[in-house]
């Protein structure tokens, strides 16, 4: 799958819509993220059913705000409303890789689970 441009108004649905999103907060100015762009790309090509969404925190500070970003570009991903993984920094393509299989193997009624417990011993 191609990488998917997102926005304040297709966020949600997109995100929603997904079983996993892969998503690179990004800037036009940004040197490191102009470099991690081709692989970002090449990893999204072999994971067909997870959306790779890029935003552009110039132009979509709120959510950049929302996700508290503070430094780009920076690499998160969501799995049933879950944020899984956020780290800031570019990875190389094959520990890219690796981090979205470990996502995917996780068992999300576990950590649904977990924060359902979490929130009734607050």
């Amino acid at each position: 799958m191609a990488t998917v441009e997102l926005n304040k108004e297709n966020f949600e649905a997109e995100v929603s819509s997904s079983n996993m999103a892969v998503l690179d907060f990004w800037a036009p100015w940004c040197g490191p993220c102009k470099s991690f762009a081709p692989s970002y790309e090449a990893v999204s090509e072999a994971y067909p059913d997870t959306l790779f969404g890029k935003i552009n925190t110039e132009v979509e500070q709120e959510l950049g705000a929302h996700f508290n970003i503070r430094s780009i570009p920076t690499l998160m991903i969501i799995r049933d409303n879950v944020v899984l993984f956020s780290q800031a920094g570019a990875l190389p393509k094959e520990a890219l890789a690796d981090v979205i299989n470990q996502a995917q193997a996780i068992d999300m009624q576990q950590v649904h689970a977990e924060i359902a417990a979490s929130k009734q011993d607050a």
